[in-house]
Parts: C-alpha cells; structure tokens; sequence
C-alpha cells in the first residue's frame, strides 16, 4: 500500500484527477498547435518518455513500429509507468495520458523535440488519437488500458507477467493528421543524435521491411 493519494508528492503529473476534461478539449481545438508536425511529432512526444527512462537507468532500448491499419506503436525497455495502491486497496496509475504534464504544458519556454517543436506531454498523443492502448509491464504487476480522444474507455485490464518491464503505446492518429507524412531512418538517427542514451529502432511493417537504427 502507497498511502493516500494526497500524500502522494506530484513530480510529472496530478495524481489527484484521472480526466482532465478541459485540457484534452483544448488540444482537440487545435492540432496545429500540440501536433505541428503530424504524427511524426505525436510519436516523439512518446520517445521523449522512453528517453527520459534510458537517461535514469544508464541507457535504453526503444522499437516504433508503423502498422499496416496506419496506427504506430512506440515500445521501451524502461521500468514502465508509475503505479501505486491508494488507501482503498485500488490500483491507481500516473494519469499520463488524460492530464497536463505539469513539466511541460503550459511553460514558455520547455524541452525542445528533435523535430524543433516544444515538448508537451503525452496527453497531447491522446487527445489527438481516434484509440489509443497503454500497455504498462512493472515490477509489481501489468496492465492494458484503452483510450479513445484522451478518455479511458476501458479501466486497467490486468496482464500475466513475462519477465520483462516496459510501455508500449499504440495510437491512431485522428484522419486528419494521417495525411501525407513518412517516418525514415534518416530520421531516427537524427532521434539518437537527440537522445544519445536511448537506441530506436524503425520496424517499418506497411512494406515488410525492418531498419535497425544506429
């Protein structure tokens, strides 16, 4: 047991709310300005993540994979996010996804994305995605869990364990980032240029072909 929730010390994100309502509607309103990049940026805001894992644990590993239905996965080797047992007995995660990432979202002046755009948080891949999964492995148990426009339609669905920890998350973009955009290994090099701790791989399956990164 973590203790209760109003203990609980707000690093990355406000562990009192799972919805935060507002903010994912403001995103939705404009996705020229959360996603200028399309999708390419969607999946960088996901990277970001893995890479801030691989810099705490010395180094880490990081596949994204382009699907055929035209979603993208982004799966990490890190230690998964965070999880706790509130005072109830009820498994509550970091709401990453439907909440403002308080490190990011509303400074004027925050990380920059290797594709030169400032970094908001995850909630902004959410909240401009037809579904999205959350696939979460920990120490101390795994789950699944499904989104649809940054809302939880599902609540954590439970896993058997593997041995191995980890986040996987895969999205489709709403239609109308899908338009007209390519993910190359030119790319991800410039990824790892960025993020020297955390090795990309480009798993590319619409034409069947995988490319190891750098």
């Amino acid at each position: 047991m973590d203790g209760t929730r109003i203990s609980w010390v707000n690093t990355t994100h406000d562990w009192a709310g799972t919805v935060d309502a507002d903010h994912l509607g403001r995103i939705r309103r404009g996705p020229a300005e959360f996603a200028p990049g399309g999708p390419e940026h969607l999946v960088l805001e996901i990277v970001a993540y893995a890479a801030d894992e691989a810099v705490s644990r010395g180094g880490g590993r990081c596949v994204v994979t382009l699907h055929p239905d035209g979603s993208v996965s982004v799966e990490d080797d890190g230690r998964g996010t965070d999880t706790r047992v509130d005072e109830h007995g009820h498994v509550v995660k970091k709401p990453v996804m439907a909440t403002k990432d308080l490190r990011f979202f509303d400074l004027p002046e925050t990380e920059r994305l290797p594709d030169g755009h400032p970094r908001r948080g995850m909630s902004v891949v959410a909240a401009l995605s037809e579904w999205l999964t959350h696939t979460n492995r920990r120490l101390n148990g795994s789950w699944t869990q499904r989104y649809e426009h940054g809302i939880p339609v599902t609540g954590l669905q439970p896993l058997p364990a593997d041995g191995t920890t980890g986040t996987r998350i895969r999205f489709l973009p709403d239609e109308a980032l899908r338009t007209h955009w390519s993910l190359t290994d030119d790319d991800v090099i410039r990824w790892s240029e960025h993020w020297p701790h955390l090795t990309t791989r480009l798993d590319d399956q619409r034409r069947g072909a995988s490319r190891p990164g750098p």
